[in-house]
């Protein structure tokens, strides 16, 4: 089903990916680092959807279809260095500034700052070309808006 997506994503030199595909990968990647602790929290995949739905102004049906997606999407993804950094090579950096913004919204939705989590991002972050500074930057941005 998403075979297509990653050999896309995993080409040598990938192409821009097209707004629904970027928009699925990137939720896939969300949802990656809500597994990474090994427990998908339900308010977890209730904050995805909250980010998909502001984020890309979609109605809850079509947040939480897009959310079915990724997860499908996320475990059939390859490791996460290879995903991450296709995702990089395909999407505009702006674009990776919000991501990294909505990761650090996921670790920190159930109030608990998980080792596992956190060493996610902090690995993520640079793959996606987004250096220490402005991860932190992103990660006060959350944190400011409670």
């Amino acid at each position: 089903m998403f075979a297509d997506l990653l050999k896309r994503l995993a080409a040598p030199e990938p192409e821009p990916l097209p707004f629904d595909d970027a928009r699925l990968a990137l939720a896939a990647l969300l949802v990656r680092l809500a597994r990474s602790d090994g427990d998908y929290a339900q308010i977890e995949a209730d904050y995805i959807e909250h980010i998909l739905r502001h984020r890309y102004a979609m109605a809850p049906s079509e947040a939480r279809a897009l959310l079915i997606e990724a997860e499908a999407l996320e475990a059939e993804a390859p490791d996460t260095v290879r995903f991450t950094r296709a995702i990089k090579d395909a999407v505009p950096y702006d674009d990776r500034i919000g991501v990294v913004e909505a990761l650090w919204a996921i670790v920190l939705a159930d109030g608990v700052r998980d080792e596992e989590e956190d060493a996610l991002i902090r690995m993520v972050a640079p793959m996606l070309g987004i250096n220490d500074r402005d991860s932190n930057l992103a990660r006060k941005r959350v944190e400011a808006q409670g």
